[in-house]
């Protein structure tokens, strides 16, 4: 993780008449957080800072084809294991075996490229859950797996960096910088892309993602051909129930208006 305000110091020694003249220069150099307690960047919005008063103001569920539960959010409010503070559970009984689509819970906003953090802890050996970017495409939080549908894949489509993954039992985050999808009259010509840190370290560059995977029952255009009828709107963050113990806190974004599609951040250095 990087902080704030790095500074790299040079000094130059000047002789004027047999007098040494030390200047100091210092040379600031602008960084971005990655990693776990990143904090948010300039003009940035906190979607969760662990506290219900948050997670009732700015969430709701989502309430998709096999939605079962009913508002307030069941989740709960639980004590930060590692940490002092609170997170939230992904706990709600309508999701129980597994039932994604029943629970999930997604951000009243709206939006469309984003600078987003993100972080979860699992406690549990196989603890399941997702993060889905604008509601559609899901970033895979499963504690075991290394496939493509594993730990930090872009699901089904990318490789799983699990080698960057902190284990059970321990805070890990995802950095994003996401552009949507681009369209013309009502077609897709671009499609949306991805750049992403998990714990600090750069696991996919400006990746190409073709789909919403999971049908129906996942997120926005997921029964619309296959998942590939990519629509013209904007989405939330979505969080997934799948009836694991999966926590998440430090939830923040920033959005943007990325005019090229390319992703790729070169954190921690922000321009």
């Amino acid at each position: 993780m990087a902080r704030g305000l790095i500074m790299k110091r040079k000094s130059i020694h000047l002789w004027t008449s047999g007098i040494c003249l030390s200047l100091l220069l210092v040379n600031t150099t602008l960084k971005a957080e990655v990693g776990v307690g990143a904090e948010p960047l300039q003009g940035a919005a906190m979607l969760f800072d662990g506290s219900r008063e948050m997670l009732d103001e700015k969430w709701t569920y989502w309430k998709g084809p096999r939605f079962a539960s009913s508002l307030p959010i069941k989740w709960k409010i639980v004590d930060d294991p590692v940490d002092s503070g609170t997170a939230v559970m992904t706990d709600d009984p309508a999701a129980a075996g597994g039932i994604y689509g029943a629970a999930d819970i997604v951000t009243k906003q709206k939006f469309k490229d984003f600078r987003l953090h993100v972080e979860f802890l699992i406690p549990n050996k196989g603890g399941n859950s997702g993060v889905y970017l604008q509601n559609r495409y899901e970033i895979q939080v499963l504690d075991g797996d290394k496939t493509k549908h594993g730990m930090g894949a872009v699901i089904n489509e990318s490789e799983s960096p699990y080698h960057a993954y902190n284990g059970l039992g321990k805070w890990n985050a995802y950095d994003f910088t996401f552009r949507a999808a681009r369209f013309q009259d009502g077609k897709r010509t671009e499609k949306a892309h991805v750049t992403a840190y998990f714990n600090g370290k750069k696991v996919h560059t400006n990746f190409p993602i073709n789909k919403v995977w999971g049908g129906k029952n996942s997120g926005i255009d997921g029964g619309n051909n296959g998942g590939l009828g990519i629509t013209d709107r904007p989405g939330g963050l979505k969080l997934q129930c799948e009836g694991h113990d999966v926590r998440y806190r430090n939830i923040w974004i920033k959005e943007l208006d990325i005019k090229n599609p390319d992703t790729d951040f070169s954190e921690p250095k922000v321009k």
